[in-house]
């Protein structure tokens, strides 16, 4: 997932420029956490609640891809390297704490449990997506798989982005992005239709991937900003009902077929709308997704996924569903906040002091790129 970071401290010289942030964003995280805590809850109303998942691929798609335009816009290049590494020192911190903690205290927690160091192991790798898929690993440690597929985007998107914008004409880069999507969307079907379980197509990045380039998308049409986009955007500012549409498509019971063909797609489109809305920095959306409780939880969103799953699978052991909901989330905030006050600090202050590389970067001419470069500034949700 990509995370919001604090906007008050100035950039570092030579650093890439933070993007506006935008409190809202960060609300929509909140409300997708506590979608994630109310599937692996059981609770009984939001059995279709684990989509808050796709909330959090379709918003990192979109941040990091208008990072990486912003940076071809400015530079006329990525940094493929520079880019890699800041995004270690924003996740390792956390990941690996959490982990040693997790190899601490699981063995005492559940004493008969298995294969704890070695699903340790395989979520430091961010291998739990092919490894839930297909060895049933890490299974206590299943959240893992989420932040698997987006290191894959990470690692692969950058340079592929690259080439589309290189080979796109002027204003057009969102069409093949659009088309990767349907490829994406088309690729999770066809292992559908061949009768594969629902773990060997849920968790895998190559069939997950899609939440992602929506968000994607949506970064290719603020910058290039086509005219059916301004149409649709022009609707979208006060429409309330669409922050309300997403949490009920997502409590909604799909069996495995469907929520794989059509619930998913479902919910990558809704957020999309949403996140259109949202943008315009007015309206019931962009009001309702500011309050200031949902902001807060959604700037340690991070730790809370990192920290829900294990505190989450103790406490429904023994409570009803709403008491593990209610302490899981409390729990969860306090270990986040620890977490982020102890080391993640130190990995945002190292990785916004990471010097430019001048040479080993991706680069590309604007010229040649086709991309727009004089269209208005992107003003979207700060990226970390």
């Amino acid at each position: 997932m990509a995370h919001t970071k604090n906007n008050s401290n100035p950039p570092h010289a030579g650093g890439p420029a933070a993007l506006p942030y935008n409190p809202a964003l960060d609300g929509l995280r909140g409300v997708a956490i506590v979608l994630v805590i109310l599937s692996h809850a059981h609770a009984p109303m939001f059995d279709g609640a684990f989509y808050g998942v796709d909330l959090f691929f379709v918003l990192s798609g979109f941040l990091i891809t208008s990072l990486l335009l912003q940076e071809l816009r400015r530079e006329g290049r990525i940094d493929y390297w520079r880019f890699c590494r800041r995004r270690l020192y924003r996740l390792m911190p956390a990941l690996a704490l959490f982990l040693l903690a997790y190899c601490a205290f699981a063995p005492l927690l559940w004493p008969g449990l298995a294969d704890v160091y070695s699903d340790a192991l395989v979520s430091l790798l961010y291998l739990a997506d092919y490894g839930i898929a297909f060895f049933d690993s890490p299974d206590t440690l299943l959240h893992m798989w989420s932040l698997s597929v987006e290191e894959h985007f990470y690692l692969a998107w950058p340079p592929l982005l690259v080439l589309l914008v290189r080979f796109s004409p002027p204003g057009q880069l969102w069409r093949p992005v659009l088309g990767l999507w349907l490829l994406g969307w088309a690729w999770r079907v066809l292992w559908v239709a061949q009768g594969q379980q629902f773990y060997e197509v849920f968790f895998r990045f190559d069939t997950r991937a899609t939440g992602l380039l929506m968000g994607s998308l949506l970064a290719a049409l603020v910058l290039e900003q086509p005219a059916w986009f301004l149409w649709l955007r022009q609707r979208l500012a006060h429409c309330m009902w669409l922050v309300l549409a997403v949490p009920l498509l997502m409590a909604q019971s799909w069996d495995d077929m469907n929520a794989m063909v059509w619930g998913m797609t479902v919910v990558e489109c809704a957020t999309l709308l949403v996140l259109v809305a949202v943008l315009q920095r007015r309206g019931a959306v962009y009001e309702a997704l500011g309050a200031p409780a949902l902001v807060l939880l959604g700037r340690l969103s991070y730790g809370v996924y990192l920290w829900h799953y294990p505190v989450v699978r103790y406490l429904r052991a023994d409570l009803p569903w709403p008491a593990v909901v209610v302490l899981g989330l409390a729990v969860s905030l306090l270990l986040a906040a620890l977490s982020y006050h102890t080391v993640e600090r130190w990995g945002l202050r190292r990785r916004d002091a990471l010097p430019r590389r001048r040479a080993g970067a991706i680069r590309t001419v604007a010229a040649c790129a086709g991309l727009s470069l004089s269209v208005v500034p992107i003003t979207l949700g700060t990226l970390e």
